[in-house]
């Protein structure tokens, strides 16, 4: 059977960038195709120097592992070695699960034109073998880390938000709220609940100290002393909540937002900060609500641009 090195390549190339691909995507990374790409050949080289045997140390482990490592740091680019190993351990996973998809279906079409050598399959089948297998192996993988994605442990419940109003900055933690669904009438932004004594720092203490007078209209004159760039950023969001269906909370749009995690941080904007006058919590461990809805379009860069550091 006459083996062409251009196929070897061409096949290789396909696989490498379905397995990149599908852990750039479970892993939530801002994709860029040429750099998948550029891994993508660089570990197909690889594989059509190790099956034509040029040197016995492309079949070495260490240098296989170095591969993946500069394979990762190529396609997906880590901020640190915990997000690399992160990377590197779903990168294998998703792998195993494309090849275990592959030779299943091997086992079941039994094609007879078919060389293994030094790993590598080749013959009629294997491209669309591994392409049909990639989809299947994608699709498994996907579902499994969604069904551990959603027990969410404490740790993940909460991330840091730094609010910016005019340069000026208040760091707050938030609890991660499902039912918090609130957003602007007027301008559909979503909300986000922070007590109010966590603002002092980007509010003045004015208007913290008259929120139920602002709200329902008694302070005019305070109101209309205020300087013109807080009046245009006054919202009033219609709320309802246990033991109070038709309640009005003061907001106040935010010029951005950071939401931190522990693998990144995500730049936010066109979003209002609700002020609560009163305690979220009666032991302080978190002083802000932020919508799981906001997060998800986070993810999805709908409303977020990722930082550039």
């Amino acid at each position: 059977m006459t083996i062409y090195i251009d196929v070897i390549l061409f096949e290789n190339i396909c696989m490498n960038y379905i397995i990149l691909f599908a852990t750039g995507l479970i892993n939530k990374v801002n994709i860029k195709q040429i750099r998948i790409i550029t891994a993508s050949f660089i570990g197909s080289v690889y594989a059509v120097l190790s099956f034509m045997s040029i040197l016995e140390v492309y079949s070495s482990f260490i240098l296989k592992i170095i591969l993946s490592v500069v394979m990762i740091y190529i396609a997906l680019k880590p901020k640190n070695l915990k997000i690399l190993l992160k990377q590197l351990l779903i990168f294998y996973l998703v792998s195993f699960a494309f090849g275990g998809c592959a030779f299943a279906l091997l086992y079941f079409i039994r094609p007879q034109d078919i060389l293994m050598k030094n790993g590598l399959l080749t013959g009629t089948y294997p491209i669309k073998i591994a392409l049909l297998g990639g989809i299947v192996g994608f699709v498994i993988v996907n579902i499994a880390f969604k069904i551990v994605k959603t027990r969410i442990s404490k740790k993940d419940m909460f991330c840091e938000i730094t609010i910016i109003i005019d340069d000026k900055k208040a760091c707050i933690k938030a609890l991660i709220d499902s039912g918090n669904l609130l957003k602007d009438p007027i301008s559909a932004m979503p909300v986000i609940v922070v007590e109010a004594s966590s603002l002092k720092e980007v509010i003045p203490q004015e208007i913290i100290n008259n929120l139920s007078k602002i709200v329902g209209g008694e302070n005019y004159e305070m109101i209309q002393n205020m300087s013109q760039k807080y009046i245009s950023k006054f919202r009033v969001i219609p709320f309802s909540s246990l033991g109070k269906q038709n309640g009005l909370l003061l907001g106040f749009k935010a010029d951005k937002i950071i939401v931190s995690s522990q693998e990144n941080e995500k730049e936010l904007q066109d979003i209002i900060v609700g002020i609560y006058d009163k305690n979220l919590t009666k032991n302080g461990l978190y002083t802000g609500l932020i919508g799981l809805e906001i997060l998800e379009r986070c993810e999805d860069n709908e409303y977020f641009a990722s930082i550039k550091k």
